[in-house]
């Protein structure tokens, strides 16, 4: 293998340019040198801005070219599962976003294909923002004591109209549009994530999702409640439709311990109680970072062959939560 890793890329949607970044932060170790998408004009763009020398209209030509040392999957999740596999039968490490694929039986399927061929790992970015890492550092440590229950809030006005009458989440991200799982596979299956990474094992006691806005086909607020080891109880409410709130907000995160209590607001993270601890962080350079920090994880991993945080087997716990977020609202079927 070559000192530096040669990465393709397949997709060259919105996400990618976050991915491109994070894989730029890498130079020496790692470098995108091919990207796969049909779309001509996304796909030149991509490889004009970050210099990569190759381009394809199907990811079967790029991996059929040959050349490369893993593959990084960043095309809508509807083809996550057809992609992922097409890289196993190249043998190829494989990092693929969020999610592995549209609902748990299609993914639980997809790692059992690919077990043993290929090395996977889920990008799941949001666990990897310096904040949410300083808070399971601070539990870790034990100094709020066992937690006793968690709350995190998830509220923006991203799909009320603006005064041009756009919806400003839809904006970002047009495919949003046509998603029957909204909100919750899209937006809050980092939040589930994330809470599993810091809080342990967790089960959905009840869940219960609407919509208001009527340009999606999906969720845009949903209620769930959650159920962690010794009785936790956790709770998660989010909204894009809050009159007020900005178009796009940072998390709000309570977690109350017997000894102490730790917040999580906007840009400030701090803990009350035995210790006091004040922590401010740059939010834009956090979101950035988490995509590096991730991509990191993942050569890092590559290289010592040790085990990736967000392997197959972790990130279908987290899909499991989804499938029983959307199973307790009365909405199994939506796809």
């Amino acid at each position: 293998m070559s000192a530096v890793r040669r990465i393709g890329l397949i997709g060259a949607g919105w996400v990618t340019q976050h991915h491109l970044k994070g894989w730029a932060a890498l130079r020496g170790r790692a470098e995108v040198v091919a990207i796969a998408d049909p779309s001509a004009e996304k796909r030149e763009a991509r490889a004009r801005a970050f210099h990569v020398p190759h381009t394809y209209a199907d990811a079967h030509d790029m991996l059929a070219a040959g050349g490369l040392d893993a593959v990084d999957v960043a095309a809508p999740r509807a083809v996550h599962a057809e992609l992922v596999r097409l890289a196993a039968d190249h043998g190829l490490p494989i990092l693929c976003q969020k999610p592995l694929a549209p609902t748990f039986a299609e993914a639980e399927a997809l790692v059992a294909a690919v077990q043993g061929r290929s090395r996977l790992m889920v990008h799941e970015n949001w666990r990897f923002r310096t904040y949410y890492r300083e808070i399971a550092t601070w539990l870790r440590s034990g100094i709020i004591g066992r937690p006793f229950a968690a709350r995190l809030e998830f509220v923006t006005s991203g799909t009320l109209p603006d005064d041009a009458g756009h919806f400003p989440a839809l904006e970002r991200q047009p495919f949003m549009r046509d998603e029957a799982r909204m909100l919750v596979a899209e937006v809050l299956i980092h939040h589930l994530d994330t809470l599993r990474m810091l809080l342990g094992p967790l089960q959905v006691a009840a869940c219960t999702t609407s919509r208001t806005c009527p340009d999606l086909a999906g969720e845009d607020t949903a209620l769930i409640q959650l159920a962690g080891a010794g009785e936790l109880p956790v709770q998660v409410f989010a909204t894009l439709a809050a009159h007020g709130a900005p178009p796009a907000a940072p998390d709000r995160l309570e977690i109350l311990g017997p000894d102490g209590a730790i917040r999580l607001q906007g840009s400030e993270l701090s803990m009350t109680g035995r210790e006091t601890r004040l922590r401010t962080f740059d939010l834009a350079a956090a979101y950035e970072e988490s995509y590096a920090a991730t991509i990191a994880h993942f050569v890092d991993r590559l290289d010592d062959g040790a085990p990736f945080e967000t392997a197959p087997a972790d990130n279908l716990e987290t899909l499991r939560l989804v499938e029983d977020c959307y199973r307790l609202a009365g909405r199994a079927e939506a796809r």
